[in-house]
Parts: C-alpha cells; structure tokens; sequence
C-alpha cells in the first residue's frame, strides 16, 4: 500500500475558515493590499487638489500601512487579525467618505462591497458578524444624505438602497451556506468508503499522521495494525463479487462492533483494513488482536444456501519500539502479516512477539 502522505482534508476545510484555502487567503488579501493602497494614493492626490488635505493625508499614510502589510503577510501567522484589521479599517473609510461634506452619492454603492468582501475572507459567521452592522450604517448614512423623505421619489431612492444592500446580504449567506453544505458532503464521499461506511486510506493515513503528531506531544504509547482477509480471492472467485462485498461488509461490522471508541478502523484497500490502537502496551495489542481475529473465525457468513467461514490474518507494529514515522511503522506491520500469511494464516503476528500464530482453514461448508 502507498505510504501515508495525505493532507486531512477535512481538518484543512475546518481551519480555513471561509470558502478559501488559507494560502489563497493570503495571497488575495495581498493583492486586495496592494490595489487598496495603490487606490488609495490616487485618491489621496485628489483630495489635496481638493483642498481636503487631513483626508489626503489619512489616505496616505493608510497606503503606507498597507504596503508594509502586504510585505508582511508572506509569513505572519497572525492572518485572521490583519484580515479583520483591514476590513474594518476599509469599511469604516467607506462610511467616513459617505459623511464628507459634498459626498457623492456613488460612494454609498461601497455598502453593497461589504458583505462580499467579509464573506470571502472571515465565511458565514464572522462574515455577517462584521458586515451587518457596517452595513446598516451605510444604510443610515444614506437616509441621512437624501433627507426627509417627503416624495415618492426619495422613498424610492432610500427604498433601492435598503433592498439592494439586504439582497446582497441574503444572497451572500445562503451562498455561502450551501457551499459549506456541499463541500461538507464532499469531504465526507471522500473521506468515507462507499461499501464498507468505514473511512477511506486518506482518512486512515490522515488519522495516523495526527496520532503520530499526538504521541510525539504526550509519549502514549500506540499500535499500528494491518488486517487481510485470508483468502479473499477465493472467494470471489467462487462465489462471486457479490459474495465478496458482503463479507467486505461483514468484516467490516465485525470491526466496528469490537474495537474500543479510541480506535480507529479503515479500509485502505481490498480486502485489507488498517487499525490504530491508542494508549496500548504491545502485549495488550496482541490480544485484542487474537480475540478480534477469534470473533471473526467463530462467525459465518450465510451466503445463499451457502456458509463462508471468513478468517484475517493481522500484522502489528507498535510506536515507539518499531519506529517513529508513519513509512516505518507501515513497513513493520507489512513485514508482520507478510509472516502470518506465509505462516498458514488467521494469526496475528507482532514484532514483539513473532511466535505467537495460530492457523486455521478459511472456507468451510458449501463455500469450501
């Protein structure tokens, strides 16, 4: 089997906090950086034509800011701060160009940027926390600009604002709703294997690459395991691939049914499925190991008017004693039920213990 090297899809998803990966994050809030402060250089010059110079002056060194920022996010790891420093720094110069003196009434479309923008960069919930209030501020600010609203054509005016911004606002979330909805049901086809229900190899490898991270944090001891259907060919052979995705399924019941909640279980290919076993002494693995592989062996398989007898031969490793990384412990497990296979199967084979086999015949009844 390939050597675990897998990103956890999910966890990334988790973390990223919006629909971006947090490296897209941060090269769009350099470029929005960068073209804010470019942006805001030109105003500035217009606004010290304009004889607004405390305004030009602001914009200025804002630009100043946020070039040094744009240098600086290549590797902060304080991205989530600066992302909601620059949105609210940049909603409220939208609201402060709306209450100049001789506003124009194109600066109030600015309202409609805000959700979209805070969406993009913080997702649904903090995206709505920040923009929502920004927002209806706007929306006052603009009542404020047209004045009393004595004709229908000033209602008119207000109304189209307050409906714009709210639709921009209600079309933004549900977006951004559903797409969580979709990528959460991606991760999950993804993630899970279609036949068994049990988590796919990237799924195993991404939890076997945490609990190595884990173990190498807090010293609990683990196991590594790799469990074969004996015969599994055979099987499909004889009876059919029908035959063989179900006791895929019962294998797969059987496991769930015995492991402990700290354990985790996966298919990672085949006929094979790999286990972790967390805070466990080699000895102790063993064991449940055996009793695992006894439950297997005592429980047939009613296929049609025929009985499988369904056996696995299992392969540990253990962490620390057999090595520290994902590719070592893979391969001492491997090596493990290698020698279990040759040695007649239906045995669990460790390194601490590599006498410990038992045999037993896989098919019996009208399968055999």
């Amino acid at each position: 089997m390939d050597k675990p090297n897998q990103m956890d899809l999910g966890a990334t998803l988790e973390h990223s906090r919006s629909g971006l990966r947090e490296s897209h994050r941060r090269s769009l809030t350099r470029l929005l950086f960068t073209v804010t402060g470019t942006a805001l250089v030109l105003f500035a010059c217009m606004q010290f034509l304009a004889g607004a110079f405390w305004v030009g002056g602001a914009e200025l060194l804002a630009s100043v800011v946020l070039f040094i920022g744009c240098w600086w996010l290549k590797t902060t790891p304080q991205l989530q701060q600066w992302i909601y420093l620059y949105l609210a720094s940049l909603f409220s110069f939208f609201l402060i160009i709306m209450i100049l003196p001789n506003a124009s009434v194109t600066a109030f479309v600015w309202v409609l940027m805000m959700p979209v923008l805070a969406y993009l960069l913080l997702g649904k919930h903090e995206g709505l926390i920040l923009s929502m209030p920004f927002m209806m501020l706007g929306c006052y600010f603009y009542y404020r600009y047209l004045g009393s609203v004595d004709s229908p054509q000033v209602a008119i005016d207000l109304l189209n604002m307050v409906l714009c911004a709210g639709l921009m606002l209600t079309f933004v979330h549900l977006y951004e709703v559903r797409r969580e909805e979709a990528e959460s049901r991606l991760v999950e086809v993804a993630q899970t294997d279609g036949l068994t229900g049990l988590p796919s190899r990237s799924s195993f490898q991404a939890t076997l690459a945490r609990t190595l991270a884990e173990s190498e944090r807090s010293g609990a001891e683990f196991a590594l395991v790799i469990m074969d259907i004996d015969h599994f060919k055979l099987i499909n052979d004889t009876l059919g691939h029908v035959a063989g995705d179900k006791v895929l399924k019962h294998i797969a019941s059987r496991l769930q049914e015995r492991l402990r909640a700290t354990d985790f279980v996966g298919r990672i290919g085949g006929e094979e499925f790999g286990l972790i076993l967390r805070n466990v002494r080699p000895d102790h693995a063993f064991e449940l190991m055996d009793e695992l592989r006894q439950v297997i062996a005592d429980r047939d398989l009613r296929y049609g008017e025929d009985r499988i007898r369904v056996t696995a031969s299992f392969g540990i490793a253990h962490w620390p004693r057999h090595g520290h990384t994902a590719e070592t412990l893979f391969s001492m497990a491997d090596r493990s039920l290698y020698k279990g296979k040759t040695a007649g199967r239906n045995c669990v084979v460790s390194a601490e213990a590599p006498g410990l086999l038992r045999s037993r015949d896989i098919l019996a009844g009208g399968a055999a």
